[in-house]
């Protein structure tokens, strides 16, 4: 063993060494201000590599602060709505993902993947994504390298997860993560405040001339859910007056947006915190709806036309009528992409036709059907509720209040992020995964370290409830010993 550990040793060291002679040969070939940017980029992959961890905290800053380059002419030429595009949190990834590679292949006891009760169904629905998409390719429908690389795009928020869950180590670590994911949210909401004076729809940064307002707006819902989730649990944060702070910066930036799918995703979440608070804190109910109802009459002119503009646009060719209302082009569109969605997966309706194998749309579930089929709907479909149980589960599990409090803000984010995807491409979008699927590993490798703590300290292991026992208990503030179901790899 000391043998195979000191040869993996000296191969990693000599790593560093074989990236480098590359690296110098750019630079010689390059101007000096591309070689000084390119050195400047290498320090934080540098830093990744050597340290997984410190670049975990690193990628969690690069998730929407990270700069893009397009790359275009490799998917199917019927998808694509809009190019591929490479960022520096890929990369980033790639490096911390490397690093922690090497690192378990040295250690006696280390293990590739925890046990999870999220393994199976992510297995599950990558495997239907991939066997599609090889028959996709087989038939004609799907691009060789088109579909392989957004295969690689989609799911590299699986392998975030999975990293999570293997790194962290202390639920201290759990909350400085979280910490910087709210300073992430704050930095991304003063930029899109920012861009409000020049007219347009704001978006996070570095996306290009058009933006995506909708994938800033889904991720803002996601974060201010988080938030809220903290606020309301009695005890989760001392100084909640920062935290209200931020969500007043997130909820003004989120208006900018002119999102109408992030809207109604933000008034589901808002809900979700209504009935939580309904029995415990009715004068705080009343307040919220109150400062909801002052909101609607203060809101910016151009939020109000955004909203009336789904029914309030004049007549125009596209447009679907409902009884006396015309709705407009955009929304008429994407009730026609459902309708043809159906029609395209009735030609392949088992394992459809591939990622990136049919037309290009902004809907999350007539997509899944046409790229995946049947076998694939169902694999998401088990994928969304193992998600919906790890949230459920762990908002009356934990006793420490803050984990108590990220778990109810993570339903309700979920449940915001289910809606928003009625028009959007929601749970592909990386902007939007890479934070979703860090909080999910934080919450899974947290219920696991209070598992081990409690089977330490000889405490009896944990059963599952029924969900007849937790009907009337509806609240954060009375944990309830849980264990997730289905463990299993």
């Amino acid at each position: 063993m000391r043998f195979i550990e000191s040869r993996a040793s000296w191969s990693l060291s000599l790593l560093p060494v074989l990236i480098a002679v590359p690296f110098a040969l750019f630079i010689s070939q390059t101007q000096p201000s591309t070689s000084l940017l390119a050195a400047l980029a290498a320090v934080p992959l540098l830093i990744a590599f050597v340290s997984p961890m410190s670049g975990l905290y690193l990628l969690v800053f690069s998730m929407l602060l990270g700069p893009e380059f397009l790359v275009g002419g490799i998917g199917s030429g019927n998808t694509l709505g809009r190019g591929v595009t490479l960022r520096f949190d890929d990369f980033l990834l790639m490096l911390v993902g490397i690093g922690w590679l090497a690192r378990v292949a040295v250690s006696e006891h280390g293990k590739v993947f925890v046990r999870t009760p999220l393994n199976r169904p992510i297995m599950l629905y990558t495997a239907a994504c991939v066997f599609a998409t090889l028959i996709g390719i087989l038939a004609g429908r799907v691009r060789p390298m088109g579909g392989l690389f957004f295969l690689l795009k989609y799911y590299e928020y699986f392998f975030l997860f999975f990293m999570t869950v293997n790194l962290v180590k202390t639920k201290e670590q759990v909350k400085h993560l979280v910490t910087a994911s709210l300073v992430t949210c704050f930095l991304v909401s003063l930029y899109a405040i920012s861009q409000i004076p020049s007219g347009i729809r704001v978006s996070a940064p570095f996306e290009g001339q058009d933006g995506e307002p909708n994938t800033l707006g889904g991720y803002l819902v996601f974060t201010m859910a988080l938030i809220g989730g903290l606020l309301v649990t009695p005890g989760a944060v001392q100084m909640k007056w920062l935290l209200w702070a931020l969500l007043a910066v997130a909820g003004f930036a989120l208006q900018a947006t002119l999102s109408r799918a992030s809207f109604l995703a933000a008034g589901v979440v808002l809900m979700g915190f209504v009935l939580l608070l309904l029995r415990r804190s009715p004068g705080l109910v009343a307040l919220v709806l109150a400062g909801c109802i002052v909101m609607a009459f203060l809101a910016p002119r151009a939020v109000v036309e955004r909203m009336t503009y789904t029914f309030g646009q004049p007549e125009e060719k596209g447009q679907i009528q409902v009884g006396s209302l015309h709705v407009d082009t955009s929304t008429s569109e994407r009730i026609q992409s459902w309708s043809q969605s159906f029609e395209i997966w009735k030609t392949s309706p088992l394992w459809g036709h591939g990622v990136t194998g049919g037309p290009f749309m902004d809907a999350m579930y007539p997509r899944v059907f046409v790229e995946v089929g049947l076998l694939g709907a169902c694999a998401f479909a088990a994928l969304l509720y193992a998600l919906f149980r790890t949230g459920k589960i762990s908002s009356t599990h934990f006793e420490d209040p803050y984990m108590r409090g990220l778990a109810w803000g993570f339903l309700f984010g979920f449940f915001g992020l289910l809606v928003h995807a009625l028009g959007s491409n929601t749970f592909i979008i990386v902007r939007i995964m890479e934070p979703f699927w860090l909080v999910v590993g934080l919450l899974v490798k947290s219920f696991l370290m209070d598992q081990q703590e409690r089977e330490s300290t000889g405490e009896p292991s944990l059963q599952a409830a029924s969900p007849l026992q937790n009907r009337r208990s509806f609240g954060p503030s009375v944990p309830s010993q849980q264990s997730f179901p289905g463990r299993a790899l």
